[in-house]
């Protein structure tokens, strides 16, 4: 028989006036106090409050990294620059060289409790910039067998940056932390150099969230939309990624005479056009999708026929099984077309970057974090985009949940602002701050519910 655990409540004169079981005194106890980290816990005014006080030293940081750009498995003297402020902070592990370039710290709060992972991306992009800031990247180096300019144009140095300070604010608070906090700054994430492996992809491989795993990893990309906003998606967020390659083999022959060998160029450009219906034809047309073909190499001459033509494109997908599909349909469409011609199409896939699917269960936990952060207004449900992030691999692993920060000044119209990847790309340096209040929001939040 169920017998029911009581306490009394007593009054100030030593009476008691009421009795109420154990087990609702307790459901009480827990929906007060998950409200209370819901509306403004101690420890958010806490961040705030050190978020304000170490903003120069998080903007300084951002414009040293902003001026000395390093592209993806490169990014040495950023490396060094993070080691040193994590041990000066005397985080419990620094271990550097994680896929190349990596490092990951590891802070251990002085309370039991779970162990949540933050993760910044480091590389900047052959891009030469053209912002005219006064810390403008002048830096140049060797990009597959070219010589390029090199630009945060991505705001991956924004990225350290803030990852940095939350570290500083954290290593400062770790008397009061429930669990590990576990800093994980990625190299090469916008893609490692050709013929080398990297990233996120490489970092898991290399034990990034192991000894201890997390229970959840969050990540944060800034961008030119409105100052201080954050944007969200339940589900998929990023589009999956792979670069497509098609060689076309004819047979060579003089301009004047096509019929005496196997023109590839007139292949290919049927080729180009085949698989464009394969999105509209082929697949369920309310499946996102992207076919594109961006490089096509064949022949020196206006007046020889080549060999062989090469095609370079992309494809995006949000859903796994339509990624599987179109790579079987350009597979066939190519190869039929080009044996109808008398030529040979081989095809073959790089990259392949996943879907970034934020968890749904982890967005619904955390969105009160943001809403608090940020404001009610200023967080905003968005659709999945058809750009890839490599923060995927790490979703893969654990529950994870991505956030874009929007970083365009006020004083520039939205269809004046240059996106990212644009040499023209700046950023307000005000959200540094709210990035910084985010991302140890989120992980003080994740930590305190989950003890």
């Amino acid at each position: 028989m169920f017998r029911e655990t009581c306490i009394y409540l007593i009054t100030t004169s030593g009476e008691p006036f009421t009795m109420y079981p154990l087990f609702i005194l307790i459901g009480a106890w827990t929906a007060i106090s998950n409200a209370a980290i819901a509306e403004e816990p101690w420890h958010g005014r806490e961040v705030d409050l050190r978020a304000t006080q170490i903003e120069g030293a998080v903007i300084n940081w951002r414009r040293d990294i902003h001026q000395n750009p390093e592209l993806g498995n490169r990014e040495f003297r950023t490396a060094s620059l993070i080691a040193n402020h994590l041990r000066s902070l005397d985080f419990d592990e620094v271990r550097t060289k994680v896929a190349y370039t990596g490092v990951v710290g590891l802070l251990r709060g002085y309370l039991p409790g779970p162990v949540v992972a933050l993760r910044a991306d480091m590389d900047a992009l052959p891009v030469t910039e053209q912002t005219g800031l006064p810390f403008a990247s002048k830096v140049r180096a060797i990009y597959n067998n070219q010589e390029v300019g090199v630009m945060h144009a991505c705001g991956h140095d924004a990225h350290v940056a803030i990852l940095m300070g939350v570290a500083e604010i954290l290593a400062g608070m770790r008397d009061q932390i429930p669990g590990s906090v576990k800093f994980i700054f990625q190299p090469a994430e916008e893609g490692p150099p050709e013929g080398e492996d990297g990233g996120a992809a490489l970092m898991v491989v290399e034990g990034a969230l192991e000894n201890p795993r997390p229970s959840a990893i969050f990540g944060l990309h800034i961008g030119s939309r409105e100052l201080n906003t954050l944007h969200y998606a339940k589900g998929p967020m990023h589009a999956s990624a792979d670069v497509l390659k098609i060689r076309v083999t004819g047979k060579q022959t003089h301009g004047a005479s096509p019929w005496r060998g196997i023109d590839p160029i007139v292949a290919a450009a049927q080729i180009i056009l085949g698989i464009q219906t394969i999105h509209s034809r082929m697949i369920d047309t309310r499946e996102a999708a992207v076919i594109s073909i961006g490089s096509i190499h064949g022949g020196v001459r206006h007046n020889i026929i080549p060999q062989d033509v090469e095609l370079i494109g992309t494809i995006r997908t949000h859903n796994p099984e339509v990624r599987a599909m179109i790579k079987e349909r350009i597979e066939r469409v190519a190869t039929n077309i080009a044996a109808s011609t008398g030529a040979v199409a081989a095809v073959s896939y790089g990259f392949g970057i996943p879907v970034n699917v934020n968890a749904p269960k982890l967005v619904e936990q955390m969105l009160p974090t943001l809403e608090r952060v940020a404001g009610l207004a200023a967080v905003r449900q968005q659709s999945p985009v058809m750009g890839y992030e490599d923060f995927a691999y790490f979703q893969q692993q654990i529950p994870g949940m991505f956030v874009f920060l929007g970083a365009r000044s006020p004083a520039t119209p939205r269809n004046k602002a240059a996106p990212n990847h644009s040499p023209y790309f700046v950023i307000d340096e005000a959200a540094l701050r709210m990035g910084v209040r985010t991302l140890a929001s989120l992980a003080l939040d994740f930590l305190y519910q989950g003890r």
